[in-house]
């Protein structure tokens, strides 16, 4: 929704360029002139002789030397405009260490302002531009005369004449339209650093230097970057946009190649098409740095390298997108903006478009729209690939508690069991507090499978286990260890407290009501116990004595069930130790059968 409403702001800014076209006019002089560094550029007799058959100045003369313009007036309104005192000189920003402006009246006069390299004064505008704005006077302008002290490349140069009313309009729209553009190139590169840290995707940390070099790019080429260092202006930051420009190619074209999953794109291609992105940025370095030379014809070439990787990267997204490559589509929206950008601004002569800002505006304006994008686009996959983690992992902690739970009755099994007993062990090794392993088996459980079916069995099982179930709490732990085998562990409780307990425990099991399965007959259990009571019976020289362990326990408890069996079922018997209850009383004692 940001992006949407940056590139609604930015278009609505640039309407009012149309409708004052007649107030704007893009400059193309034909009078120029050349002379050596120095020329004294005050009085009006001092001005070279110009030429004005048409035709370039030659490169190798105005590099190293002065390079003057003369523009007139012809086309300006002077009757509309003559109260405003003329028409701006809007001066697209280049390399140079010099740059006077003459404004030429019509009585003779002539008044000066100029900007070094370093150094532009008040005269700089948002959109990479230098206004100047001649002094208000009840003469008419003549002309303009404009001279350049080692200027790069005049090919490069932008010049227009805008009418005053609609310079502060000009300049707050591109403020606008520059000044969001940057916040989301960085906050696109913060939050890709962040997933690039977080999730250890090297495409996003690709996409987070890409889009913090164009946030540099832009701070330096809109000249916003002035307000915190007034040193770059001129030269210096038109050679390293240059070298950013180069780099961001190459960071884009990674973050593109390197999102796409392994397999989807011949090796072959992918190198290719990495080999060009670092030609690219390795070509931008020795480019900025140049001041003399042929530095168009160069540019030149380095745009067609560039539309060459477009093309190679739009050919990556389009096989993997036919490979079934889902992150192809999702990139693939928010490449095209900026492709279609750099191919239309290699093949349009856009420089002096958009109140002059020109080409930069829009590969500006097309980098947060790709930031925006591709923000959504890695939301969304992050998103999706975090619910197929969260569903993976439901998954298996449910595998994993079904393996530790008995599919028929739902109580643990002995994986279970012994998992959710051995804190309750640690607690009493480490306390000295009471356990105690309580083990129930099904009196002649054999018979009542082979007088109703195992069917029926199996609900007499889940009767059981759901009275057993009925005591779980964070002292009771609750098992079926197999076939008509239960289990119960108990912490806190011994002696005469745990004997009542476990009769309890057979007591509810035996009045339980099997009406409708077993004709009103009714099923008892036995119950081995096995324990150690509290610490003042375990103290030994100070200490507590090593608790036994579970196959201990187990051990103890078993014997005392078996000891339940031969005793005639129906009834608790205890394993014969000291500190463990007493052996049953034969309560109960009368033998429980299937009747």
């Amino acid at each position: 929704m940001s992006g949407l409403l940056l590139l609604l702001v930015f278009l609505i800014s640039m309407l009012p360029a149309t409708s004052s076209a007649a107030t704007s006019h893009v400059l193309a002089p034909t009078c120029h002139a050349v002379t050596p560094l120095g020329h004294p550029g005050a009085p009006q007799a001092s001005f070279p002789q110009f030429t004005c058959a048409g035709g370039a100045p030659e490169r190798s003369r105005y590099q190293r030397a002065s390079l003057w313009y003369r523009i007139g007036l012809a086309q300006w309104d002077r009757a509309n405009h003559a109260a405003e005192g003329g028409p701006v000189l809007m001066v697209g920003t280049s390399r140079f260490d010099r740059l006077e402006v003459y404004f030429r009246y019509a009585d003779g006069e002539v008044r000066r302002q100029s900007v070094v390299q370093g150094d532009f004064g008040g005269h700089w505008r948002a959109g990479g531009q230098i206004a100047f704005e001649p002094p208000v006077r009840d003469q008419p302008l003549a002309d303009i005369v404009v001279r350049f002290d080692r200027l790069a490349s005049a090919r490069l140069l932008r010049l227009r004449l805008v009418d005053v009313e609609d310079l502060h309009w000009q300049a707050t729209a591109l403020a606008v339209a520059v000044g969001g553009a940057l916040v989301l190139l960085a906050v696109g590169a913060i939050y890709n650093l962040t997933l690039a840290l977080t999730a250890h995707r090297q495409f996003a940390l690709w996409q987070s230097g890409w889009a913090g070099v164009m946030f540099v790019w832009g701070a330096l080429w809109s000249q916003l970057a002035l307000f915190i260092w007034p040193g770059m202006a001129g030269a210096p930051a038109a050679q390293v946009c240059t070298i950013l420009s180069c780099f961001a190619v190459a960071l884009a074209t990674l973050s593109a190649v390197t999102a796409l999953e392994e397999g989807k794109l011949p090796g072959g291609l992918r190198r290719a098409v990495l080999a060009l992105a670092g030609l690219i940025a390795l070509v931008g370095i020795p480019l900025g740095l140049l001041r003399t030379g042929p530095i168009a014809m160069i540019s030149n070439l380095l745009g067609v390298a560039v539309l060459l990787d477009l093309l190679l990267v739009a050919l990556c997204l389009a096989l993997a997108w036919r490979r079934g490559s889902r992150k192809a589509r999702l990139y693939t929206a928010a490449w095209a903006l900026p492709m279609a950008t750099l191919g239309l601004i290699e093949f349009a002569d856009i420089d002096v478009w958009f109140y002059g800002a020109g080409s930069q505006i829009l590969v500006l304006c097309a980098a947060a729209w790709q930031t925006i994008m591709l923000a959504v686009a890695v939301s969304r996959a992050s998103g999706q690939v975090r619910i197929e983690r969260d569903l993976a992992l439901r998954s298996e902690a449910q595998a994993q508690a079904q393996a530790r739970l008995d599919p028929l009755t739902g109580l643990r099994n002995r994986r279970g069991f012994m998992e959710a007993i051995a804190p309750m062990l640690e607690a009493a090794d480490r306390d000295g507090a009471s356990f105690a392993l309580l083990l129930f088996d099904v009196d002649r459980f054999k018979l009542v499978n082979d007088t109703y079916g195992h069917d029926i069995g199996d609900d007499v099982l889940v009767a059981i286990a759901q009275v057993l179930a009925a005591r779980e709490g964070p002292y009771c732990r609750v098992a079926r260890l197999g076939g008509e085998e239960f289990a119960m562990a108990v912490a806190g409780m011994s002696g005469f407290a745990l004997r009542r307990f476990a009769d309890s425990v057979r007591r509810a099991v035996e009045g339980i009501e099997h009406t409708g399965v077993l004709a009103g007959s009714k099923v008892t259990v036995s119950i081995g116990l096995a324990g150690v009571s509290e610490q003042k019976d375990r103290t030994l020289e100070g200490t507590f004595a090593p608790l036994p362990t579970f196959r201990d326990f187990y051990h103890d408890a078993d014997a005392a069930l078996y000891r339940a069996k031969r005793e005639g079922r129906n009834r608790v018997a205890a394993a014969m130790d000291g500190d463990s209850p007493g052996e049953g009383d034969g309560e109960g004692a009368e033998a429980s059968v299937v009747r």
